[in-house]
């Protein structure tokens, strides 16, 4: 079975082909990078980064470009409030924007920035002009004229038919339904951040950007746009418009949008006090694993109902499948091998890439993951797993972590940072010193329970119970349970 997605601009699930043979070129917009990135961003940045890795797992090699929106209005007018430059502001947001990402396990793409294209986008302009297809209006900005683009609308599936020529939008980002020509290139106004081009001074719209920094770097034509729900319509449907115009050629193929999600039940927002950055919720204790995988647990094109019950749930399940690989690591099994053991694991791994190739069932991946975890549990309960089983479980769960991304227990590490972080940020000053040693006692790593454990079992070998009971108390304080058993000593998180 080959890769199907559905794509917005046929409305329908399609198979996946690229343009050249295993070369997938991919564009996804990026942050505006005006303040700290919230859980509804990176819902869109997960799922474009699993999109990614099951591409690169099923034989692809992937160009991933995504665009750092580095000026737009709120920066500009955040930057003039703070009293600093545009390059200023967002270098602190730029920053926070790539740890949390890293935190979360997502991979860095190939990333462009709008202040680094600018002359390229002012000969975009001028040809777009020369061809009739823009105007100057007497302040010395520049409009795409919608009327010039018959096929305006197909995809965000919108009847423009009646739309009044001329009329214009200046500002980066519109809600009504109806289309008016966008602004391409905006003049300055009194001390705000422009540059000097051949078209005069000012300073790109916010479309322009993504569809010469995309075409810089992918070419004229790609495989597949990506991006959140909410940029359909105005910003895809206008980068469509002004790239098919520029180059006569269809822009991406395939057009890959993730679903909004709800937090407890209700749409983020600041007024209602469920609006939440991965800071936010590190802060609250939560660990990044547990982030990541209650954000992947929801195939991208279904909403997904963020609460704290689910990710109470997320982290029990991320500690179910590391304790899983612990055992089958740590466990002293007779030699052999067990069919019904090799038959389960590439039962598994075919599994998970059939429901991955469906759209990205990511459900279905972590469902069949857990099934083969509960019965090769059963099966070592019952003696029946041999040593000859072990690697092909291990490469199952390898292969789930190639896409999930949550085996490797460094939480720790990055909550610690996010401390760190929150104690000299103006906004979290109010946390305790209390409260940060206590979230950060609880989150010993994989590899510090172990050595701990090792430790704790050298001392019982040399009679020097003190040591190991005082060993055993501390992985108790910082929540981990040790069980003893006829295959060696087992632990788990409470």
């Amino acid at each position: 079975m080959a890769l199907r997605l559905f794509n917005t601009l046929s409305s329908r699930i399609e198979d996946f082909r690229p343009l050249h043979d295993r070369e997938v070129r991919m564009y996804a917009c990026g942050p505006t990078v005006y303040d700290y990135g919230h859980i509804g961003n990176f819902r869109t940045f997960v799922a474009v980064d699993i999109l990614r890795r099951f591409l690169r797992q099923s034989g692809y090699t992937v160009r991933h470009v995504m665009n750092i929106t580095d000026v737009d209005d709120k920066i500009i007018r955040f930057a003039a409030r703070d009293g600093v430059s545009v390059q200023q502001y967002t270098a602190k947001y730029e920053k926070a924007f790539l740890e949390d990402a890293a935190m979360i396990g997502i991979e860095e793409p190939l990333l462009v920035r709008a202040t680094e294209h600018i002359p390229e986008m002012a000969d975009f302009v001028a040809k777009l002009t020369e061809k009739g297809l823009a105007y100057r209006t007497d302040d010395g900005s520049y409009y795409f004229r919608i009327a010039k683009f018959p096929q305006y609308g197909k995809l965000s599936k919108r009847d423009f038919s009646g739309m009044l020529d001329g009329a214009r939008v200046d500002v980066d980002e519109y809600d009504k339904d109806s289309a008016r020509d966008f602004a391409l290139w905006k003049a300055p106004k009194p001390e705000e951040s422009s540059w000097d081009t051949t078209i005069g001074p000012g300073r790109p719209g916010w479309h322009l950007e993504c569809s010469v920094m995309s075409m810089h770097e992918l070419g004229q034509t790609f495989d597949l746009h990506a991006g959140g729900e909410d940029l359909i319509f105005p910003h895809h449907e206008n980068e469509i418009a002004q790239s098919e115009s520029f180059t006569g050629k269809p822009f991406a193929h395939f057009w890959f949008h993730a679903r909004f999600l709800l937090v407890e039940g209700e749409k983020m927002s600041k007024s209602l006090g469920n609006f939440f950055t991965l800071r936010d919720l590190v802060l609250k204790g939560h660990k990044p694993s547990s982030i990541r995988y209650l954000l992947a647990s929801v195939p991208y094109r279904n909403q997904l109902n963020f609460t704290f019950d689910g990710l109470k749930s997320a982290a029990v399940s991320v500690e179910r499948l590391r304790n899983f690989r612990l055992r089958l690591s740590a466990g002293n099994l007779p030699s052999g091998s067990s069919p019904a053991m090799t038959a389960l694991a590439a039962d598994t791994v075919e599994r998970m890439t059939a429901a991955l190739d469906d759209d990205l069932n990511t459900a279905q991946a972590q469902a069949a993951i857990f099934e083969m975890v509960r019965h090769a549990n059963a099966a070592l309960d019952a003696g029946i797993v041999r040593g000859e089983d072990v690697p092909p479980l291990l490469a199952a769960l390898a292969k789930f972590d190639e896409i999930f991304a949550v085996l490797d227990d460094d939480d720790g590490p990055k909550i610690k940072r996010v401390f760190e972080w929150a104690a000299t940020d103006g906004r979290h000053q109010d946390i305790s010193d209390q409260l940060r040693e206590a979230v950060q006692s609880g989150q010993l790593a994989d590899a510090d329970i172990e050595n701990k454990i090792a430790a704790m079992k050298a001392a019982r070998a040399a009679r020097d119970f003190k040591t190991s009971d005082r060993l055993r108390a501390e992985l108790a304080d910082a929540g981990i349970l040790i069980e003893i058993t006829k295959d060696g000593v087992r632990w788990r998180r409470k």
